[in-house]
């Protein structure tokens, strides 16, 4: 009970709306001491997309031969649901896409006493198969858990990386039985500096465990950063070179320009898988009608 009632003592919740018309719900664990800083992240995977992009899976060459939509499934909290938002705005119905939105806030891998993500994500795709997963969790992740054995184990500890990584583990086997490639989108840099620092070693450790299941991570904070590599709430449009605001009044979301931002690498990059694809079919009819 002791440690039960630790575990409260450090949660606090927040909910926030980020969209004019339309809320995106969000919270996040109130912080204790911050944690040792992380390394800095390295771009991981990278050569892992080349690959998935010179041969793409069957699943995908299927639903572009076919004509149908790609279907690309996105896990997370309310960050996660800003991140389907940016990917609706640049990969939409019309171009042959079809978002799918599972996000949820409040959720996350160490708050399954009151959401599984695993039982959770098993409903909504039921026995449909996906062409693309997408998964961001990690703002409500700050906290220490109470483990499957009713151990106390702190933000970061053994038992944490034990518990939170085997959860992991088991998201990212459960949406790729339904044949999905799977992208998994960092956090940026927080405002306050503990959560900054809560935050950074939660996005070495997914992109660490992301690495290791062959998932690309692509790490945010030097999208929504300023020349420093620090938080910045407005940055220079590089297309245009207006100043915009990027992020979210908490210090914490993203502006929905913002997300825009965040998810135009991982557009581009589905839609060259796409475009690979395509290209596969392409060169496998080409070898039946010379046959």
């Amino acid at each position: 009970m002791h440690a039960f009632a630790l575990l409260l003592d450090r949660t606090a919740v927040l909910l926030l709306g980020v969209v004019a018309g339309t809320a995106i719900g969000f919270s996040f664990v109130g912080q204790s001491a911050p944690i040792a800083s992380p390394v800095a992240l390295q771009p991981l995977a990278l050569s892992r997309v080349a690959e998935t992009v010179a041969s793409p899976p069957r699943q995908l060459q299927e639903t572009v031969r076919r004509g149908d939509p790609v279907r690309i499934a996105v896990f997370g909290d309310s960050f996660g649901q800003g991140v389907a938002w940016g990917l609706k705005q640049q990969l939409p119905r019309n171009a042959g896409y079809d978002v799918l939105e599972f996000a949820q806030p409040a959720t996350g891998f160490t708050r399954y006493r009151r959401l599984n993500l695993e039982t959770r994500a098993d409903e909504q795709l039921g026995s449909s198969a996906i062409d693309i997963a997408v998964i961001s969790f990690g703002a409500n992740d700050a906290q220490g858990i109470i483990t499957d054995r009713g151990e106390y184990a702190p933000l970061m500890s053994p038992k944490w990386r034990d518990q939170i990584g085997s959860r992991l583990d088991r998201f990212v086997a459960l949406v790729r039985r339904h044949h999905a490639m799977v992208y998994w989108i960092g956090l940026p840099r927080m405002r306050d500096a503990t959560l900054d620092s809560d935050v950074g070693s939660i996005n070495q450790f997914y992109a660490e465990r992301a690495a290791a299941l062959g998932v690309p991570f692509i790490d945010t904070r030097p999208i929504a950063s300023d020349a420093h590599g620090q938080y910045a709430a407005y940055l220079n449009d590089p297309a245009t070179g207006e100043r915009t605001l990027v992020r979210a009044g908490d210090g914490i979301h993203m502006s929905m320009v913002g997300y825009k931002w965040l998810t135009r690498d991982l557009s581009a990059r589905i839609r060259r898988s796409v475009d690979a694809a395509r290209a596969a079919n392409d060169a496998g009819a080409a070898v039946v009608a010379r046959s």
